[in-house]
């Protein structure tokens, strides 16, 4: 327990937050202690019985098995990763990404009467990390490797096949594109209005910390030389978007 301790102690403050209520609801609702009934999203009990607590935990409750399993895995490793990357020092603008996403899920979950949130909120955090690290060679299962753009569309079809649900994955997929357009693609390369801003009460909550490995608003360019990048993540490895072996212990 205490090297579980000292490990979960080194988790980015806001992603541990969120593994920890990832592992914590499923716990709740596999020992019975409240039944999974209450913890998924369902329209009609939250607008006609003001059940508004279903958004945050259908968001953190999933059914245990591999699927969840993997879910985590992904939830740990890819937020941990923007935690202390692109939103190193930042954590103002980190955890308004996760709330832009969140609410853009929990409006898709709605609308498609979706019970389970977890994986397209994860998913969509991952897609943000591919597309700041898309030049980054990673390694995938079974010695795969392709550069980090292609990773959440590998995984789509991965967890299907591994009996995902496909449209979780892809909405997560395209609420982490909204999310990553929205805030680099349209306004710095495309020239248009920026559309979104971190609201100020956020940075008094959550003030930034100096000694930040980069700024935030552009997403940092590769630091590799191209003929480092195609010799995979061994050589040429930095801090910010490394590449790693899935599935690794």
């Amino acid at each position: 327990m205490s090297d579980f301790g000292d490990w979960f102690k080194t988790i980015p403050i806001i992603t541990r937050y969120w593994f920890a209520g990832s592992i914590i609801f499923p716990l709740i609702g596999k020992l019975g202690l409240i039944s999974p009934y209450h913890l998924v999203l369902s329209p009609e009990l939250f607008f006609r019985k003001f059940q508004i607590w279903r958004p945050v935990t259908s968001t953190l409750y999933f059914p245990t098995g591999f699927v969840y399993l993997i879910t985590l895995y992904y939830l740990y490793q890819y937020s941990s990763r923007l935690e202390t990357g692109a939103f190193d020092g930042r954590p103002a603008d980190y955890i308004f990404m996760l709330l832009f996403n969140w609410i853009c899920v929990v409006i898709i979950g709605f609308i498609m009467n979706m019970p389970f949130l977890m994986i397209s909120l994860v998913m969509s955090v991952l897609y943000v990390w591919a597309q700041i690290n898309r030049d980054t060679i990673v390694s995938f299962w079974f010695g795969t490797r392709f550069k980090a753009w292609y990773l959440p569309w590998v995984i789509l079809l991965f967890n299907y096949i591994i009996g995902g649900s496909l449209i979780s994955e892809l909405i997560g997929n395209l609420v982490g594109h909204l999310y990553f357009f929205l805030m680099f693609k349209y306004p710095m390369d495309l020239g248009g209005r920026a559309f979104l801003s971190t609201p100020q009460f956020l940075y008094r909550f959550f003030p930034n910390r100096r000694g930040g490995v980069s700024g935030f608003g552009v997403p940092p360019p590769s630091r590799r030389p191209a003929a480092q990048e195609q010799e995979g993540p061994a050589r040429g490895r930095h801090n910010w978007g490394q590449g790693f072996r899935l599935g690794d212990d």
